[in-house]
């Protein structure tokens, strides 16, 4: 039982996501879990996202991967909330100029959509619920959130997704200026990922009881 409570499946096959994920994680003291993704099961294919909150999205595909491969699973779902866009893009972050929308194409949505908004009034937050599941406990979740702006244009070249127009003013810059480890100690994800640690540490013990 121990080799597979040693085992965690990242349910993503976003490379940039999975590298943050793997990064914070070990940073976080778990450097002895093997880490996988999506891309280690083919079989499972896409997992469709039909919730209506971030919470449901990440337990759905958190539940789906744990029932199918019989191992811990991790999922996140995240994304950008603007205040002025009445949240928006919200659940819809990776896909709001469309299904298959580029990170440019839905930042250029979202900046068009703000241009006349001044800067004091393009309030965002970041927000990441990460869910974990196991076919032998019921799914947990954690939070994270960053408070910030929206620039009116890209700022650096790091991260993915709006991290480029995401102005963090702990850091006085855009995540898409931080470098990965600067951007964990702040970052929605790297906050709920924090959250997660001891639950992750709980839920292993427990499994191994």
């Amino acid at each position: 039982m121990k080799e597979e409570t040693n085992k965690l499946v990242l349910a993503s096959n976003n490379e940039g996501k999975i590298k943050e994920l793997r990064e914070i994680l070990e940073s976080l003291s778990l450097k002895d879990m093997e880490i996988y993704s999506l891309k280690d099961f083919d079989e499972i294919g896409e997992i469709e996202e039909y919730g209506d909150t971030f919470e449901e999205n990440a337990r759905i595909k958190a539940e789906t991967v744990s029932q199918k491969t019989g191992l811990l699973a991790l999922a996140d779902d995240s994304g950008l909330e603007v205040d002025v866009l009445d949240g928006r893009p919200g659940v819809y972050s990776a896909r709001y100029a469309g299904k298959d929308a580029s990170d440019e194409e839905n930042i250029k949505k979202l900046l068009g959509e703000l241009k006349e908004v001044s800067f004091e009034d393009r309030k965002a937050c970041f927000r990441c619920v990460i869910a974990l599941s196991h076919p032998k406990i019921d799914t947990r979740f954690v939070e994270g959130r960053c408070d910030g702006y929206i620039t009116e244009q890209k700022q650096g070249q790091q991260g993915f997704g709006y991290d480029p127009v995401f102005f963090c003013p702990a850091k006085d810059k855009s995540f898409g200026e931080l470098e990965p480890e600067e951007k964990a100690v702040v970052s929605h994800r790297g906050l709920a990922l924090k959250n997660l640690a001891p639950v992750l540490k709980e839920t292993i013990s427990n499994l191994r009881k």
